[in-house]
């Protein structure tokens, strides 16, 4: 059964890669990678079979890759989970004559009374046709329910103290009489009076630090959202001044500077964790790449990606191994190795025409005919960094476009000429094309 047709859950927006877009403050949890919700009692509601079940602190999003559709059970609908178990059959001529391998009874289930709208209670279960740890799901399926993240508030500051009325009486404690520090016993008290003051600072600094903390907490919230916004908007509205434009642009700059809310690592994606570092990758790095003319060398999007991820770094390894599972998903980009090595990310629409149109324009110029281009200034044109506009240079040089002169200070790139030369009149004067222009400014030159 599709997952269209279990309309008797809430949708849930899936990006363009195939991952679960999260509200603000909503983590992820767990992966399960094969999952079945199928009900218990009332065979009016459709089942889902082959899902991703993506736990979080908010909900159960069951996510169906082959149509990019999600149905989501919010956890705060689940009334009591019970623990993992296998149906066990008592008839021994329906096991005799069923076949097992299609059957779902021989699969750990987790059976959830849930709540639903108006006000009738249902049972399901969630079936996992996959090899994975249930018990471990289980556990953290229960305390995401305990913790009723989607209810949490913003911690308030804490009230500093209440300020003393002028002309109040002094506090009791300001009576009291110091004893002067004589001896071994003022020694010891004047020592526990200095541990005193360094906790209580100690303490004063902590909530001080959660504050901070439970403050960024709320504006990468905010940023994330605010992102998805500005980017659903970029997609749907084309038409708008340029002012408006460098707004969002710099609006843009800054929020993909905050963050990744909820990264994908180990501990919660398991045996899926390429898979859907893949995926959440994809999403990531397609503004980026985007912005930056459509191509970015792979150390670059690995120290943006990595920065982004805070604390939860990846490897080299893991990042190519996640840019190399691009061929299997339908998404915006992948990964591209040049004939010297240098490996970078580019979207599928970008095209080597447009660039090689802008460097021949480049080599034309008067100043270009006669020194040629370098790599900086192919890249300065370009906008992109100069190994991968050497890239391009050389590229061009392939298909005939450029000569390259190999000297102590570096490459120089000039126009091919050659392919202007008619080799039945190699000594014919020409007063017109590319070769005349390069001779015209040749002789101005001297």
């Amino acid at each position: 059964m599709s997952v269209a047709a279990a309309d008797w859950l809430p949708s849930a927006t899936v990006t363009a890669s195939g991952r679960p877009v999260l509200s603000a403050g909503e983590i992820e949890r767990h992966l399960l990678p094969l999952v079945d919700l199928e009900p218990e009692e009332n065979p009016r509601l459709a089942p889902l079979r082959g899902c991703l079940l993506a736990l979080t602190s908010h909900r159960l999003i069951f996510l169906h890759e082959a149509s990019l559709s999600a149905r989501a059970l919010p956890l705060a609908s689940i009334v009591h989970p019970y623990p993992p178990h296998r149906r066990h059959n008592h008839n021994p001529l329906r096991s005799l004559f069923s076949s097992s391998s299609s059957s779902s009874s021989h699969h750990p289930r987790i059976r959830i009374q849930i709540s639903l709208p108006p006000s009738r209670s249902e049972v399901v279960a969630v079936v996992v046709t996959c090899k994975a740890d249930v018990d471990v799901f289980y556990g953290r399926l229960l305390e995401a329910i305990r913790a009723r993240a989607w209810e949490a508030t913003a911690a308030a500051a804490p009230a500093s103290g209440a300020p003393v009325a002028e002309g109040a009486a002094p506090a009791e404690e300001d009576l009291a009489i110091r004893m002067p520090v004589v001896g071994v016993a003022g020694i010891l008290r004047k020592e526990q009076e200095t541990w005193e003051s360094a906790g209580q600072n100690l303490q004063d600094a902590f909530q001080d630090l959660n504050a901070l903390m439970s403050k960024a907490k709320e504006m990468m919230e905010l940023a994330e959202k605010m992102r998805q916004k500005l980017l659903t908007n970029s997609s749907a509205q084309s038409n708008s001044n340029d002012e408006e434009m460098g707004s969002k642009q710099d609006m843009q700059d800054l929020l993909l500077s905050v963050g990744i809310v909820s990264p994908v690592t180990k501990e919660t994606a398991g045996a899926l964790y390429h898979q859907q570092l893949s995926r959440q990758l994809a999403d990531f790095v397609r503004v980026p790449v985007e912005r930056a003319g459509g191509m970015m060398a792979l150390v670059d999007v690995y120290c943006l990606f990595n920065r982004a991820r805070g604390t939860e770094l990846i490897s080299p390894e893991d990042l190519l191994q996640a840019c190399s599972l691009w061929e299997k998903f339908d998404v915006p980009v992948m990964l591209r190795k040049f004939d010297s090595g240098v490996k970078v990310i580019q979207t599928k629409t970008h095209s080597d025409d447009e660039v090689f149109a802008r460097i021949s324009s480049l080599a034309q110029k008067p100043d270009a005919l006669l020194k040629g281009i370098s790599p900086s200034d192919a890249a300065f044109t370009l906008g992109i960094a100069p190994a991968l506009a050497k890239e391009h240079l050389l590229n061009a040089e392939n298909k005939g476009l450029l000569c390259r002169d190999v000297s102590p200070d570096g490459f120089r790139f000039y126009i091919n000429l050659f392919n202007e030369i008619d080799l039945q009149n190699i000594h014919l004067p020409k007063t017109h094309g590319l070769y005349h222009t390069w001779i015209s400014v040749a002789t101005a030159a001297h």
